[in-house]
Order: C-alpha cells, then sequence, then structure tokens
C-alpha cells in the first residue's frame, strides 16, 4: 500500500538487545539477506547494533562465526578483561583487533549500500536514549556500537561526541517508535524472548544504584527498566494483532546466558533464528509488499 502522496512506505528492520540472545537474530538477518530480503533502514540496541550491523555489510555468517571462534578467548569476554580494562567485552579486542585484523567488517559495502542504519544509546546524564545513524563502518561507527552495548557494571562508560553513554537497553529496549519517527511505516521487528516473557524486576539494581551512584537519572532508568520494556511488549503485542508490525521472536525461550561462551549453545539459538526466519519469509514478504 503506498502512501497518500503516491511514494512507497519505507520499511525498517528494529532489532532487540539481549547480549548472547543476539545469535537468534543473526539467525534471523542471514536467513534474510539469503533469500534478498531488504530493508530501507535498520535499528539496533547493544547486541542488535553490534551483530545486526552485518545485514548493512551484507556479510553473511559473520557473527555467528566469529562469535563461536573467539568466545573463549580472553580478550574477547572475560573477568581478566573485566580486571583489566573496565570491560568485560575487551574493547581494543571486540571494537578493534576482531573488525580490522581477525574477521574484516566490510565497511566499504557498508558505505555504499543505501540501507539507513541507526544504533541507541543511553546518556547517563539524562537517562535517555540518544540515536546515532552510522554511514561508513568506520571507527567512529564503531564506537557508537560500543556505546550502545556497553552494559553497566561490566562496561565503562564510553565518551563520544560530547555524550557520556552506556548500553541503549537501559532506556530503550526496542526502538520501533524512533524509527516510525523517521518515517519508518512497515517495521519487522526481531525480538529475543518469547511472547509470553515478562521482565522481572532487576535482583542487582541496589547495587546498580551505588554503581551508578553518580548518574542518579540513568539509576532510576536501570531501577524501572523492567516497567518499560513490559509496556514496550505489550504495545508491540498491540501492534502485531492490528498488522501494523511483524514481529519475529523465538518460540520459547532461548535458554542461553548473557555472556554464553560455548560455541554448540551459541550455534543453537542462531539456528533457532534461522528456523524462525525460514517459517516466517512468506510473511515477510508479503508484509513488505503491502
Amino acid at each position: 500500500m503506498d502512501n497518500t502522496n503516491g511514494a512507497p512506505k519505507k520499511s525498517a528492520l528494529i532489532m532487540e538487545g539481549g547480549a548472547m540472545r543476539g545469535m537468534f537474530t543473526c539467525g534471523v538477518i542471514d536467513v534474510f539477506m539469503e533469500n534478498g530480503i531488504d530493508f530501507d533502514g535498520a535499528c539496533g540496541i547493544s547486541a542488535g547494533a553490534v551483530f545486526g550491523c552485518n545485514i548493512k555489510s551484507h556479510q553473511i555468517g559473520r557473527a555467528i562465526r566469529y562469535n563461536k571462534k573467539y568466545s573463549k578467548d580472553p580478550r574477547y569476554c572475560s573477568f581478566r578483561s573485566l580486571i583489566k580494562t573496565g570491560d568485560l567485552y575487551g574493547a581494543e579486542f571486540c571494537y578493534e583487533t576482531l573488525p580490522n585484523e581477525l574477521d574484516p567488517f566490510d565497511t566499504k559495502t557498508f558505505e555504499e549500500n543505501p540501507m539507513e542504519f541507526y544504533v541507541g544509546a543511553t546518556d547517563v546524564n539524562t537517562g535517555k536514549i540518544v540515536f546515532y545513524k552510522c554511514t561508513d563502518g568506520g571507527p567512529h561507527d564503531i564506537e557508537w556500537m560500543r556505546a550502545s552495548a556497553s552494559m553497566p557494571l561490566v562496561s565503562g562508560i564510553v565518551k563520544i561526541d560530547g555524550y557520556e553513554l552506556l548500553d541503549g537497553g537501559i532506556s530503550c529496549p526496542v526502538p520501533y517508535k524512533h524509527m516510525e519517527k523517521m518515517g519508518y511505516e512497515k517495521n519487522v521487528i526481531v525480538l529475543t524472548q518469547p511472547a509470553d516473557y515478562v521482565k522481572p524486576k532487576s535482583h542487582i539494581a541496589p547495587l546498580m544504584r551505588v554503581a551508578l551512584r553518580k548518574y542518579p537519572k540513568v539509576a532510576e532508568r536501570v531501577r524501572i527498566r523492567h516497567i518499560l520494556y513490559n509496556r514496550q511488549m505489550e504495545d508491540i503485542r498491540r501492534r502485531e494483532e492490528q498488522g501494523a508490525s511483524l514481529i519475529i521472536r523465538p518460540e520459547e525461550s532461548l535458554g542461553v546466558g548473557r555472556t554464553e561462551k560455548d560455541p554448540a549453545e551459541l550455534e543453537r539459538v542462531y539456528q533457532m533464528g534461522r528456523r524462525e526466519a525460514e517459517k516466517r519469509l512468506e510473511d515477510v514478504r508479503a508484509f513488505l509488499a503491502e
């Protein structure tokens, strides 16, 4: 269906975070790329940003490949890295060595692909989400992706473009409203929790409050994050029922830890994403063609 001015509606892919639950998303986007399903824009939060960027660089299989290969490398993710650098996921290894040397990120394709790609990170001083449009896949873009995925307690605050930033999921778990504001009307949303999931109150909220005592507004966002998340899920379910958005989610809990290191488990979750995407391919095609 066209807009009243005759222009086709713009489509977007929107990707939730969830750390290593993001392997589900990787399976989904790889199937999309293999089957020629394209979007005018995309937006990722946290893992949805750092893994989802591969759809713009059109690197099928890259995210699952390097995660399986380096998941047990202490430079990638370890308490040693946390103690030594302040980041559980080593910033230098994950965001420099890996994309520049070990499994190169195709910045040329990323830049030439007309798809708009946004990431969101939380401003620790205001507690609000800040969105950034990545354009060339270079170091500045990568730093914004890192900010989007910098989980509190186990990551340092990322300072860039005058902001001090942490994980975008704190303030905006699923950025569908941002993409709607940007003019995207046909939105496919990839979630990493099943439809019946209800986020509980964080049991480490008091610890977070202490750790983020210099940033009370973001500490408050962390405290009420479960409320925000559950409200978003209710709204997304309504949009799905009304046919306003198409949702792809696992049928059951992925059963994987946020920092899962077992390559077999990562592959299992990735294959769950592939199966769900393959099952929904015709639904997606029909939705985008409306």
